[in-house]
Formats: C-alpha cells, structure tokens, sequence
C-alpha cells in the first residue's frame, strides 16, 4: 500500500507535497470531530488509503485534493461518530476525549500508538478554543450529523453546500444542524477566566491536594461541582460522576492516602492549565479543569492509559 510517506514512481514530489500538507488540517478536523487523536489517526490513514487506490488518470481529474480529502475524511469521521455510539454504550465507566498536552511537552512522549503518530505529533493539533476539554465534551453531546455540520461550517468555515456534500443533506437541513449545534454549545459555555487566573488557581488544587488540606479543598471547589474519571475498564476509578465540593475533596483526600508517591505536576491539558498525576515518573491521570466565578466547577480525569499515550515518556 502506498503512504504519504511512500510516493509512487509517477507522483513528483510538488503533488506528493500538496497532498501531505493536508495532514495536519485532516488531523485538525478528525480530533474535533472525534474527540480522539488515535482515531482521528486512523482516519486519515484511510483517507490517504483511498487517494492512493485510485489511478493516476482519477486523482488528475480530482479539481481540488485538499477539498476532495476533506470530504473523504468527514465521511469517514460520520461513520465512526455512527458506531462510536454504540461503542461507548458497552464503554466502562464515563468517556471522556483524549487529552492533549501542549505541543511544546509533546516531544517528551512516546507518541500514541509506539510511533504511530508523527515525531511532532501536538504541532499537528491547533490548541485554540475549539479543542478545550468543556468544548469537547458538549460536542459529546450532539449526534453525528450535528457535529459533523457545526465542525466544519463554525470551525473551519467550510460553505454548507460543500457541508452538505459530506453529511449527505441539503445545505438548508445542514444550516439547521448547525444552529442546533450552536444552541448547545451556548447552553453549556461558561464564561472563562483569564489563563492566569486559571493557572493559578489549578496551582491553589495542587497544594491544598498535596497538603491534604481537605477545607482548602472545599473552598476551591464550586458547591455543585462534577468530577468525572475515564478508567475505561483499564484502570480502577469512580465509574460515576462525584458531585459536591465536599465529596469531591473527599474523594481527593481518599486517593492522596491511597495512592502513595504521587507526584502532582502542573501541565496545559488541551491547550489550558491541567494537572499530571504521576508514579514512578509516569503519567497515571491526566486532569482538565473548568473554572467559573474564581472556583472549580468540573473536573475530567483520564485515566485510560490508552488515552495518555502522548503524555508516556520514552
């Protein structure tokens, strides 16, 4: 099989570049749309596929590759939104995206998959608003089809008619897929604060967690805050949402005691200030924040290690 990375004898390297230059705004798209970066991977890896099955005399009729790629992989993205669903009903525990660390900290993983991704893989990832942790998660939410409209028309303002094209329905039921799309995103936004407030107060979790100072805790934390934990079956955790300041900083306190030798470390999750929990040097939980009015109102811990492949040192 034929791979970006493996050019056909009668491609010249100008076409090859084009072509491959649509990487990263494939990747873009697939982890918008997915909420993963493996599996956006994998979609790409398809779209390449099928641009390289077809004939020299096919890809020369093609007007646009860069549009013609796109809509191979917003189909693809449609399909596995499709099965997702299903999947994640049989999934143990919350689903939550895969977090992503900043692509500065990147080139100290692994890379997802052992060399799957690229050796830069987060610079493939623009780390905006649209890839925050509390965004990805309302896109949860939505179906395929209203996902697939809102990405590429809000996002990556892609016309509806060529929307249309790729969700297979008029450009007016796609405008009303977006709009849809937008009332949910509106009903679940908050507005946010500075990153330097953030950051500070992500720095405030960290002590009080560290010092076990469970009042501290409480008082970081909004009175009806969520925490939610991706385990997915791999690793124990809360299958459930805790809710409450109080019992969140319980619950805290109980893994502090616990888990002993956890090391806190403070990093950007998707493109926000987070926090790693690390043993023995190695990334175990990987933790998102949403702050609203100066307190913690959510928290997402991942803990599937599949997911925190990109934050595995070598």
């Amino acid at each position: 099989m034929s791979t970006p990375s493996e050019p056909r004898h009668h491609e010249s390297a100008p076409e090859l570049d084009a072509i491959v230059g649509e990487r990263r705004q494939l990747i873009n798209l697939g982890y918008r749309l997915l909420g993963s970066l493996a599996e956006a991977e994998d979609v790409v890896q398809e779209t390449y596929t099928r641009w390289y099955a077809m004939s020299r005399e096919q890809q020369e009729a093609i007007e646009s590759p860069g549009a013609w790629l796109t809509k191979v992989a917003g189909r693809i993205c449609l399909d596995v939104l499709g099965s997702a669903r299903a999947r994640r009903e049989r999934y143990v525990g919350a689903w939550i995206p895969e977090p992503l660390p900043d692509r500065g900290e990147w080139s100290a993983g692994g890379g997802a998959g052992g060399g799957r991704v690229p050796a830069d893989p987060a610079d493939q990832v623009t780390l905006d608003e649209s890839v925050n942790m509390a965004f990805l998660v309302v896109l949860e939410a939505m179906t395929p089809a209203e996902r697939v409209a809102f990405i590429l028309h809000d996002v990556f303002r892609y016309p509806f008619a060529d929307v249309a094209e790729i969700v297979g329905r008029t450009p007016a039921a796609c405008r009303q897929l977006a709009s849809s799309a937008r009332r949910r995103i509106r009903a679940g936004r908050t507005p946010a604060a500075p990153v330097a407030g953030q950051a500070a107060l992500v720095r405030h979790f960290k002590e009080a967690w560290e010092s076990r100072d469970i009042k501290a805790l409480v008082g970081l934390l909004d009175p009806d805050a969520v925490m939610t934990a991706d385990g997915g079956g791999m690793v124990g955790t809360v299958l459930r949402p805790v809710e409450g300041a109080e019992s969140i900083a319980q619950y805290l306190i109980h893994i502090a005691d616990k888990a002993r030798g956890l090391e806190l470390v403070e990093r950007r999750v998707n493109g926000r200030p987070g926090l790693v929990a690390q043993h023995t040097g190695v990334p175990v939980t990987v933790a998102a924040f949403e702050i609203n009015d100066g307190r913690v109102s959510r928290i997402w811990a991942v803990r599937n290690p599949e997911k925190l492949r990109a934050w595995t040192e070598d």
